[in-house]
């Protein structure tokens, strides 16, 4: 059995209205939730494929981090999918800082967060000290790269047009790009 801590205000998102995410999860990935709403944690035992078993800690964990349960379970969906995780605190100096690059990766009402999610084509989720990513590898890497740069002090500019680069190379032609930062295409 397998244990994941999933913090307190999500525990009623993992197991869903009448326990139906709970029993989706349980399904789909072939597992048993043990949840322990006190604590947080989660008890995870493969009960059917032990393949499709491997995902459903990821799934249980991207719930925890602030992703919708539809997102998490597309992990169950698509060999592919990868859920992972940049620990914004641990390239942080203090509080101040913490709040500081939160800021610059969320951007202006969301729109940084919003354009990494449109140009490379995976879900973004920033909750806490960490900013959650679930697409294809590709996908990842890319807003991976991004939210590095961000954090490195890049100019938001230069990181827009390093996902649009990304984007052409992962999804094709520039004709087929969604609208740059600036609205043009």
């Amino acid at each position: 059995m397998q244990h994941v801590k999933v913090p307190q205000d999500r525990i009623g998102v993992l197991i869903g209205e009448g326990g139906e995410t709970m029993r989706e999860i349980e399904e789909r990935a072939e597992v048993r939730l043990d949840i322990d709403s006190e604590t947080g944690s989660v008890g995870i035992d493969t009960v059917g494929d032990p393949v499709t078993g491997m995902v459903a800690p990821d799934v249980v964990r991207a719930i925890g981090r602030g992703f919708t349960p539809e997102a998490a379970l597309s992990l169950l969906d698509h060999d592919l999918r990868r859920f992972d995780l940049v620990d914004i605190d641990e390239q942080t100096r203090n509080k101040n800082d913490l709040q500081r690059q939160k800021g610059r990766l969320i951007g202006e009402n969301g729109r940084t967060r919003e354009l990494m999610e449109q140009l490379s084509g995976a879900d973004v989720v920033i909750k806490g000290t960490t900013l959650g990513v679930i697409g294809q590898p590709e996908e990842v890497e890319a807003v991976r790269r991004a939210a590095g740069m961000i954090l490195d002090g890049a100019p938001h500019g230069a990181v827009y047009s390093f996902l649009e680069r990304k984007h052409n190379e992962i999804h094709g032609s520039p004709d087929l790009a969604p609208p740059s930062a600036d609205g043009t295409r």
